[in-house]
């Protein structure tokens, strides 16, 4: 803003008119101290053209006084002398004297002054001229001329007014000269007058260019100087200077004051002792004190160079810079600069800079610095052939926490997991919170593998003990995978994938173990990888369908409906499996679109059915936690036509073991349509009578694990089948036998009272035109393949 403002009063434009006083113009200048500086300078030599005037008049009356009848002279000497002294009292106001601005009006005013001062001056010329010879004309000349040209002088600053009084006072002269004398004197006289009035204008236009630059040059050091006094009288910021032996000279008082010291006392001190302290003596320097004696010796400038300060025995920091000086011979004075106090801000930013790598919720380091951690071990472990260990720990069950204690609770819990794992550490390792339920470990020296499996079962050990939470006792569990550097991972980013997948295969066991990785995990992630990728394009590219395995009734084998089986042949893969792509579609979070379209597809189908035969399609429980597909199983039906109670849904007992989700009311909805509900795998889970009690299912399938069980005498499966009977029965439901095989195993589970059976024995699962062939014969009992 200063520098602005200076360039523009360093070559200012000043405009004419303005200069004149005939208009106010609408640029930047600031006119009211110019003109405050215009009247300013007329007062100043107010007396000296009244003296001026007055001088003249009584030159004019002793050159005149022999031709001119004297009281007429005198008069006008009155005069002279009454208009001169009413100028002079008018500029030397008090209004004036004191003004710092001034107005177009103000200045306006002063061409009366010359107005009035010209009119009185053109007497002796025009009215006593014609009485006077030749002498006494250029006497008056004379007299005049040197008055003009006094005026011109000393009020070139009122150039309107001066150049009126000027102009009037020319003219008369020249046409006294014209009348009596010859015209060339006339024509000298015209000439001087115009000389004098361009002098004026040029002077009033020097001294109005000077005073804005003296007003440019009045703002910059009064900006300059209140920056300086900002500056110091700041409360961490002051000015130092040293001489050319590193002496501090002319110490500052903020400067002694950061220091604790007296002004006085440090003058001539050696700068650096005086930072020092007491690490003086014993020379034991911080390593930025020693940088800075380096740049004072090489007299190199330096900016922000951050340095620790011992004051009254507590270590402050402060933010030095500073550039050599040089006298006018070039020869180096010393060093002058600013220091600042940034101990606050320094302080600040570690806490920033802890926030950045620590878990604010276990205090435990964070990923970034478990990231950190890690690539220093590794880099390590490359520079002394040696081996580090990276371990990812993911806790069991917890999410069952979450879900029915609520999220204050497993955060508590979370706090206490990681008071045990702190506690299983040692200085060779680091915990961390990755971030969920997951930790890391970083082990720095991993050459003894059996330390490290050690560790691995004490930490799953640990995590399994129970919890005390808010009176609640909790029981979770922990898997944990481990990879080892730079065996299993040559980057950091690679041994925590490395470690990702030990841990995957350890939660694919069931959790509570512990897993190395194997490079055959790697080549199981990349199928799995690959197959994702192909999967998500399966449904546009057509590659998914459906197979229809049938369902006949017990006792007489005829056909009562088909179960929907989604099936995936790739063109490069060949046939894949359900059980790997359905888990895995889970998991990509496809289950979503599929499910959609198996549900569209199947109702679609059995839509063209001669005989009215139901169709039952499996549903995951991700599709029930989504109350939008209630809306997806309607628009199914009312696409199709098909009625709702020929569609049946099946689901498995997971999808009640969430607590707090909508799955029971998305069911409720689904059943409101008039669509009918299958209970599947029953037996094989955590079967309760309590969600069959709430859930209108209108039958309940029983796995072929127990058919196959009963088939080969088990007891047990033989119990079970009975007790799921005799439990469907009572709540007034159907029973489905699967993966009935041979004869045999359909009389058995007849005799048990199945009420419909389903598998090989009755029919495979079949493509969409044999399953809709055989819609339209009688299924007598007889094998179907």
């Amino acid at each position: 803003m200063t520098s602005q403002t200076t360039s523009q009063f360093a070559k200012p434009r000043i405009d004419a008119r303005a200069l004149l006083g005939l208009y106010d113009p609408s640029d930047t200048t600031d006119w009211g101290p110019i003109r405050a500086a215009q009247l300013h300078a007329g007062r100043q030599l107010a007396i000296f053209m009244l003296a001026a005037n007055l001088v003249a008049a009584m030159l004019v009356t002793l050159i005149l006084a022999p031709r001119v009848p004297l009281w007429q002279l005198l008069t006008w000497a009155a005069l002279v002398a009454a208009v001169g002294v009413a100028v002079a009292f008018r500029r030397l106001s008090k209004r004036h004297r004191e003004a710092l601005a001034a107005t177009l009006g103000d200045v306006r005013e002063t061409v009366l002054d010359g107005l009035a001062l010209g009119a009185v001056w053109t007497v002796p010329p025009l009215a006593f001229g014609h009485a006077v010879d030749t002498g006494a004309a250029l006497g008056l000349w004379i007299v005049l001329s040197l008055l003009m040209t006094a005026s011109a002088v000393a009020m070139a600053a009122l150039p309107m007014a001066t150049i009126l009084f000027v102009s009037l006072v020319g003219a008369a002269v020249t046409t006294m000269l014209a009348l009596l004398a010859s015209p060339v004197l006339a024509a000298a006289s015209a000439l001087f007058t115009l000389l004098l009035v361009m002098s004026t204008f040029g002077r009033g236009k020097a001294l109005v260019v000077i005073r804005a630059n003296e007003m440019a040059l009045a703002e910059r050091d009064e900006t300059v100087s209140l920056l300086l006094r900002e500056f110091e009288e700041s409360g961490s910021d002051w000015l130092w200077e040293i001489d050319a032996q590193r002496r501090v000279n002319r110490a500052n008082p903020r400067f002694a004051v950061s220091l604790g010291a007296d002004p006085k006392t440090i003058n001539g001190t050696p700068f650096l002792q005086v930072l020092a302290g007491p690490t003086w003596e014993s020379g034991n320097f911080a390593p930025e004190l020693r940088d800075l004696a380096e740049k004072l010796k090489a007299r190199e400038a330096f900016r922000d160079l951050l340095l620790p300060v011992f004051i009254k025995g507590e270590e402050r920091w402060w933010e030095m810079s500073a550039s050599p000086r040089y006298d006018e011979r070039g020869a180096f004075v010393g060093f002058r600069g600013v220091g600042s106090d940034v101990t606050e801000a320094r302080q600040s930013a570690d806490k920033i800079n802890r926030m950045a790598r620590y878990d604010t919720l276990t205090g435990l380091p964070n990923r970034l610095q478990i990231n950190e951690t890690l690539a220093r071990a590794m880099s390590d472990a490359d520079k002394w052939s040696s081996r580090c260990a990276f371990m990812m720990i993911d806790l069991d069950r917890f999410k069952a926490v979450n879900d029915t204690l609520g999220h204050p609770v497993g955060d508590r819990l979370l706090g206490r997991v990681s008071e045990r794992l702190k506690l299983l550490m040692s200085d060779n390792e680091m915990i961390g919170r990755l971030g969920g339920d997951e930790f890391a470990v970083v082990v720095r020296d991993a050459t003894d593998s059996q330390r490290l499996e050690r560790l691995a079962h004490t930490i799953i050990d640990a995590l399994s003990q129970p919890y005390e939470v808010d009176a609640h006792t909790l029981y979770i569990g922990a898997s944990v995978g481990v990879a080892v550097g730079p065996r299993d991972g040559r980057t950091a980013e690679m041994l925590i994938r490395s470690a990702d997948l030990a841990l995957y295969r350890s939660k694919d066991a069931g959790g509570g173990v512990f897993h190395a990785y194997e490079p055959q995990l790697h080549m199981a992630a990349e199928e799995r990888r690959v197959l994702e990728i192909a999967l998500r394009s399966a449904v546009e590219h057509g590659q998914l369908h459906l197979n229809y395995q049938p369902v006949v009734n017990s006792g007489t084998g005829q056909l009562t409906g088909f179960e929907a089986l989604l099936r995936w042949n790739h063109p490069e893969l060949g046939s894949i499996s359900p059980a790997k792509f359905v888990p895995l579609a889970e998991e990509a979070r496809l289950i979503a679109p599929i499910g959609e379209w198996v549900v569209r597809t199947a109702c679609e189908e059995a839509a063209r059915w001669e005989m009215p035969a139901r169709v039952a399609v499996n549903v995951s429980p991700e599709q029930l936690h989504n109350p939008a597909f209630v809306s997806v199983v309607a628009q199914a039906l009312a696409q199709s036509g098909l009625p709702p109670e020929r569609l049946e849904l099946e689901v498995t007992e997971s999808v009640f073991m969430r607590e707090g989700t909508q799955a029971v009311q998305v069911l409720e909805k689904i059943l409101d349509l008039g669509v009918h509900l299958s209970l599947d795998d029953f037996g094989t889970g955590y079967s309760s009578l309590g969600y069959l009690s709430r859930t209108r299912f209108s039958s309940i399938k029983i796995d072929r694990s127990f058919v196959q069980g009963a088939s080969k005498g088990e007891k047990e499966a033989i119990a079970i089948i009975r007790a799921v009977v005799a439990l469907a029965q009572s709540l007034g439901m159907a029973t489905t036998a699967e993966g009935v095989e041979t004869e045999e195993e359909h009389v058995m589970v007849q005799r048990l009272g199945c009420s419909k059976v389903q598998g090989y024995y009755f029919g495979r699962p079949l493509p969409v035109e044999e399953a809709r062939a055989l819609t339209t014969r009688d299924i007598t009992g007889a094998a179907a393949a």
